[in-house]
C-alpha cells in the first residue's frame, strides 16, 4: 500500500524524490515518526497515508497540478518548518504546527484532505510585497555565525524575533506553503485549503520583519493569485488577537483587497501598538474604506462578541464587496486558554466564523495559520475549523449576548464604516443596554431639545399620530405651526436632526471635552426663513426611535416613507394650502420622492416646488413611469449637492440627472454649512415658483 502511494505521488514529471527521504524516517513534509499514525487493529497496516517525501522542485511557473481525485479540501504541512526554534524556549515554537497536524491525523481529517507539496517562496513572488533589501535581510540569517547571532540577539528581541540557522528555510517554506494553498483554490483545483505553517506572517511589513514574522505569507499569496489567476478581488479576514499591521500596510491604498481585522487594541497600547489598528484607520487614497479595523478595548472578548461583530460589520461589508477569494489570517491566540491573547473564543466560535465566511466567494476559502500559543487551544481550534472546511456543521453554541465593550466598539466601527459601505447600518448596532427605563439615548435628548426650541421660538406644536406603530416610532418628532390648516402656503420639511460638534481630548481615547462641544442644527436658519416669509410649516424628523421588540419587519427607510405619506393624507390634504413646498434634507429626500410616486395626482395639483438638499449621499431617482409626472418634476425641482459629489466627475453627467430641474453644485462639503450656503438659492427658487420676484442673487459654484 505504501509503495503504491509513493509510486502515484512520484508520477508527477515536475517532482524528484530525494533519495535520502525514502522510508519511514522522512525529513520533509509530514511527521518524522510512526507515532502519529493510526494503526488498524486487524491488519496492523497504517490507515493514514505516510507523510509525503521531501521534494526538490524544479523551477516552474505554477503550482503543482493535482492528480484527479475526489478531494475538494487540501492542506499544506511540512515538518521542515520546525527547523526554526529557540533553544531557550519561546511561545512561537515548532509544536504549534506539529500538534495541529497530529490532531488532524488522529481525527482522520488528513485522510479526507489532499496534501499539497510545499516549496519555498521565490524572490519574484516575495518582491510583490516586500522590498529587495528585506528579501536579502531574511536570506542573510541562514549564513550568520553563532557569534553573529549572539551579538544581534538584542536587535532581534526589539523586533520581537529570534533567529537561527533554520529560520530562513522555515520562513521561505511558510510563505511558499500559503502561496500553494491559495493557488490551488484560485485555480479551482480545490474548494478550500488549510495552510498549517510557521513562522506566522501578518506583522511582517514591506520593509521590516517583526512580531515573530519574517515574510507576510498571506499578503504575498494574495498578490501571486492576482498575478497568475483571473481572481482579482480578495478578502483577507484576520482574527488573530493582534492587528495585522503588515497586511494592512501592504494593501492600505488598494481597493482590490478588502482587509478586515478583529484584534485587541486597548487605545493603541496592545501589540503592535499605535493608531494604525484603530477604527479610524480605514485605508488611504483609492483604498479608503477597504481596511476595516474592529479594535477591542480590553481583554476577555468572547464568542458572543466576535459573532456580534461578524453579524453587524464583517458579513455586511463582505457581501457588499463580493470577494472572489477569502483568505483567513487564522491566528488562534484569541482562543480560551491562550496567555498572550487573554480572550475566550471557543473552538465552536471559530467554527461558526469559518462557516459564515464559507458562504462567500462561491465557497473559495483558504485558512492560513498565524499566531496561537497554547498548544491545546490551537489544536482544538484548528480541528474545529478543519471540520467546517470538510463540510461538517459547527457545534451548537449556547444562548449568548455580546458584552457592553463589544457592542459599543461595533457601533463605533459601524458608524465609521457606514461612510464607505451601504450595507452597514450603525442604527442597528446602537447599544441600548437592555432598554432600561432610566436611560436616555443622545438622539432622544437632542429631539427633546429641538422640540422645545421649535415651541418656544416659533409656537410650533406636536402633531398626534393616530396609529400605534407610528406613535411608537415618531412621537414628539412631528411638529407644525398653529396656522397649518389656515395658510395658503405650506412648507413640508422632512429631515433627520443635526450633528454634534465634539471636541475630544485624544484621538485614541475619544474622551469628550464637554464644555467645548455643542449641537449643530442645520435647520435653524431654514425654519427661521420659512416663518419670516409667512409660510406655515410641517416639520418631520425621521430619525426613528429604536424598536422595543426583537421582530424587525421594516427598515428605517420604510418607516420614513410611511410617516410622510400619513402626514400628506391626514394633514396636508385636509389643510387649506393650495401652494405646497416639499423640502427634503439628507435621508429625508427619498421619502419625498416616494410620496410623489404614491400620491401623484394630488401632489401635481398642489406642490409648487420640490427641494432636495442631498449632501454626499446618493441622489434619489426621479419619477420616470409617467411622462407627465416626469415633466412636472423637471419643472419644479431644485437639487443641492456639494461640488465634489461623486456624481459630478470630470466626464459628462449621467443621463438621469437631466430629469432634475435645477441641479445646483455648491463649493461646500459639510452638510450643515451646505444648507446655509444653499438658503439664498432656495429662497429665490421658491419665490420664482410661487410667482413672486426677489432681488436675492444666488452665488452658486
Amino acid at each position: 500500500m505504501i509503495n503504491e502511494w509513493l509510486q502515484a505521488f512520484c508520477s508527477s514529471p515536475q517532482l524528484e524524490v530525494d533519495a535520502m527521504a525514502t522510508g519511514m524516517a522522512m525529513t520533509g513534509a509530514g511527521p518524522s515518526s510512526a507515532e502519529n499514525f493510526d494503526m488498524d487493529v486487524d491488519t496492523d497496516v497504517p490507515t493514514v497515508p505516510p507523510p509525503p517525501p521531501r521534494i526538490i522542485e524544479r523551477p516552474r511557473a505554477s503550482s503543482v497540478p493535482l492528480h484527479p481525485s475526489d478531494f475538494t479540501v487540501g492542506y499544506v504541512y511540512s515538518a521542515e518548518m520546525t527547523s526554526h526554534f529557540s533553544p531557550t524556549g519561546h511561545p512561537e515554537k515548532p509544536e504549534r504546527i506539529s500538534n495541529i497536524y497530529h490532531a488532524l491525523t488522529v481525527a482522520r481529517y488528513t485522510q479526507k484532505m489532499k496534501w499539497l507539496p510545499i516549496r519555498p517562496v521565490r524572490k519574484e513572488e516575495a518582491l510583490l510585497v516586500h522590498s529587495e533589501d528585506h528579501w536579502y535581510k531574511v536570506l542573510a540569517i541562514q549564513d550568520m555565525t553563532d557569534q553573529e547571532r549572539i551579538d544581534s540577539e538584542e536587535y532581534y528581541e526589539q523586533l520581537s524575533l529570534y533567529v537561527m540557522q533554520g529560520t530562513t528555510r522555515a520562513a521561505l517554506l511558510s510563505c511558499g506553503g500559503v502561496i500553494e494553498a491559495c493557488l490551488a483554490v484560485a485555480r479551482n483545483e480545490l474548494k478550500k485549503t488549510f495552510a498549517i505553517v510557521r513562522p506566522p506572517g501578518h506583522h511582517a511589513e514591506p520593509d521590516e520583519h517583526m512580531g515573530f514574522c519574517f515574510f507576510n505569507n498571506v499578503a504575498v499569496a494574495a498578490r501571486v493569485v492576482q498575478q497568475l489567476t483571473p481572481i482579482k478581488k480578495i478578502m483577507i479576514l484576520d482574527w488573530d488577537v493582534h492587528h495585522g499591521n503588515g497586511t494592512q500596510r501592504a494593501f492600505n491604498d488598494d481597493p482590490s483587497v478588502l482587509y478586515i481585522s478583529l484584534h485587541r487594541y486597548e487605545q493603541g497600547t496592545f501589540y503592535p501598538c499605535g493608531p494604525f489598528g484603530g477604527l479610524q484607520s480605514c485605508g488611504e487614497g483609492p483604498g479608503l474604506g477597504y481596511s476595516v479595523n474592529i479594535p477591542w478595548p480590553e481583554r476577555g472578548m468572547t464568542d458572543a462578541d466576535y459573532l456580534h461583530a461578524f453579524q453587524k460589520v464583517v458579513m455586511p461589508i463582505a457581501m457588499e464587496f463580493a470577494p472572489e477569494l477569502v483568505i483567513i489570517s487564522s491566528g488562534f491566540d484569541a482562543a480560551h486558554g491562550d496567555d498572550l491573547g487573554e480572550c475566550h473564543v471557543s473552538p465552536a466560535g471559530y467554527a461558526h466564523m469559518t462557516h459564515m465566511l464559507s458562504s462567500l466567494a462561491g465557497g473559495r476559502l483558504v485558512v492560513a495559520l498565524e499566531g496561537g500559543y497554547n498548544l491545546d487551544a490551537i489544536s482544538n481550534s484548528a480541528l474545529a475549523v478543519a471540520g467546517v472546511l470538510l463540510g461538517e456543521a459547527p457545534d451548537q453554541l449556547p444562548p449568548m449576548v455580546a458584552g457592553e465593550a463589544a457592542t459599543e466598539t461595533v457601533f463605533l466601527v459601524a458608524r465609521e464604516q457606514s461612510k464607505y459601505w451601504k450595507n452597514v447600518d450603525p442604527k442597528a448596532c446602537e447599544p441600548r443596554e437592555g432598554l432600561e427605563e432610566i436611560s436616555f439615548s443622545i438622539p432622544e435628548i437632542l429631539k427633546a431639545h429641538r422640540q422645545h426650541h421649535l415651541y418656544t421660538q416659533h409656537d410650533m406644536m406636536q402633531i398626534p399620530l393616530l396609529t400605534a406603530e407610528l406613535e411608537k416610532r415618531f412621537s414628539t418628532q412631528i411638529m407644525c405651526t398653529p396656522d397649518i390648516f389656515e395658510n395658503d402656503t405650506l412648507v413640508v420639511f422632512v429631515h433627520e436632526f443635526g450633528n454634534l460638534r465634539l471636541e475630544i481630548q485624544s484621538s485614541t481615547t475619544f474622551n469628550v471635552e464637554m464644555e467645548r462641544s455643542y449641537m449643530l442644527d442645520f435647520s435653524k436658519e431654514l425654519v427661521g426663513w420659512i416663518r419670516k416669509e409667512g409660510y406655515s410649516l410641517l416639520d418631520a424628523n425621521l430619525f426613528p426611535k429604536p424598536a422595543v421588540t426583537t421582530t424587525r419587519t421594516k427598515t428605517s427607510e420604510d418607516y420614513g416613507k410611511d410617516i410622510v405619506t400619513y402626514l400628506w393624507d391626514n394633514y396636508v390634504q385636509l389643510s387649506n394650502a393650495r401652494r405646497v413646498i416639499l423640502i427634503g434634507h439628507g435621508p429625508g429626500c427619498r421619502p419625498i420622492m416616494d410620496l410623489i410616486e404614491r400620491r401623484t395626482n394630488s401632489v401635481m395639483k398642489t406642490v409648487k416646488a420640490v427641494i432636495q438638499i442631498v449632501g454626499h449621499s446618493i441622489i434619489p431617482a426621479t419619477p420616470k413611469y409617467a411622462e407627465d409626472l416626469t415633466e412636472w418634476y423637471r419643472k419644479n425641482s431644485f437639487v443641492v449637492i456639494p461640488s465634489e459629489h461623486r456624481i459630478l466627475g470630470p466626464e459628462t453627467r449621467p443621463k438621469g440627472l437631466r430629469r432634475h430641474g435645477e441641479l445646483v453644485p455648491i463649493d461646500e462639503s459639510q452638510p450643515v454649512k451646505l444648507v446655509l450656503r444653499a438658503l439664498p438659492g432656495i429662497s429665490q427658487f421658491v419665490h420664482q415658483q410661487l410667482g413672486k420676484h426677489s432681488a436675492v442673487t444666488f452665488q452658486g459654484v
